[in-house]
């Protein structure tokens, strides 16, 4: 016989018992805290000179590298699928010491944007700023006589491809080089040409990572000698990339940027509690995307239950958008 004293029905009622809201999926659905959807995320591509071209990155399955030509099909198929932004990056014809082509006006990414506008007006087209895909030497600067990468000298470079970008169409910039002073150069010179509406989207936190490998395949931006620790970040340092966000964020940013995502959740939770007012973007990059293509290769991993656990534990700690090589087939899981 059920005892209804009042002191036995306030010890029943403490029982709390939390599986009760998670034995339907319905129920399931119904109280979860973060969401996954194709419009959180971004997607990038490689745009190459030349036509016809679709050549696969062997590093990275089922990512290519497209001509200009090819990406009025790419940006229908991003539409339907309801991705509404991608990241561009371009590998020239020809590379030199100053990376000239990262600013012509007929380069593959300037190309590119308007072939996409073109296409798909409504696409959100970002845009990477940097230089190490356009220099012979891989570096994210020009170089100094002992091969230093030249801080103050770069800016005004960066500020010329910005403003090439916006001339194109892009809505958004991305500087990614972790230059000092780069967002407010960059925010100097879109306004000085009439660029105000374009948004800078920075890569504020950007740490010296061992997964940019394949991405260096893609990009063919691999550095001829020495590596970037003069200017990214030691991944050893959490409290530092706050300094650095707050910095991009006084020059002007008007997103922030943290990558890699994965071994850095702890640094997204932390520049998106320290700036809630700000957008923030988390990159999922090439190394990451990698590793599990390849366990699911091997039948290490169910890839589709992987990626969408670990896409969602990227927008839970704290990111808005998510820069990801998932994101077709995270959208096609999603449907």
């Amino acid at each position: 016989m059920t005892d209804f004293t009042l002191e036995s029905l306030r010890a029943h009622a403490g029982v709390h018992r939390p599986r009760r809201l998670r034995r339907t999926a319905a129920l399931r659905d119904l109280v979860r805290e973060t969401t996954l959807a194709p419009d959180d995320l971004v997607y990038p591509l490689f745009v190459v000179p030349g036509a016809g071209v679709r050549a696969a990155i062997p590093s990275m399955p089922g990512i290519d590298q497209l001509s200009v030509d090819a990406l009025a099909a790419e940006a229908r198929e991003l539409g339907e699928l309801g991705i509404k932004a991608v990241l561009l990056f371009g590998i020239p014809s020809v590379k030199d010491p100053l990376g000239l082509e990262s600013f012509a006006d007929d380069a593959p990414v300037q190309s590119a944007i308007r072939a996409l506008k073109d296409a798909s007006p409504e696409l959100v087209v970002v845009t990477d700023v940097c230089l190490c895909e356009y220099t012979d030497h891989g570096h994210c600067g020009l170089l100094g006589a002992e091969n230093e990468v030249l801080n103050d000298q770069t800016l005004e470079t960066l500020g010329r491809i910005a403003v090439s970008h916006a001339e194109a169409g892009a809505d958004v910039v991305a500087p990614s080089g972790m230059l000092d002073g780069m967002v407010a150069a960059i925010r100097a010179a879109l306004d000085a040409e009439g660029h105000e509406g374009v948004a800078i989207l920075s890569y504020a936190v950007k740490y010296a990572s061992a997964l940019y490998g394949p991405f260096r395949d893609a990009a063919e931006g691999a550095p001829a000698f020495g590596d970037r620790r003069s200017h990214q970040m030691d991944p050893a340092n959490a409290r530092e990339a706050l300094r650095e966000a707050r910095l991009d964020a006084e020059q002007g940013a008007d997103a922030l940027m943290v990558k890699p995502a994965l071994g850095y959740l702890d640094v997204v939770a932390r520049v998106r509690e320290r700036f809630p007012e700000l957008p923030l973007a988390a990159y999922n990059v090439s190394g990451e995307y990698a590793m599990v293509k390849a366990a699911a290769a091997n039948g290490w991993l169910d890839e589709r239950a992987a990626v969408l656990e670990l896409l969602t534990g990227v927008r839970r700690a704290g990111a808005d958008l998510v820069v990801t090589y998932h994101a077709k087939d995270v959208a096609r899981w999603l449907v």
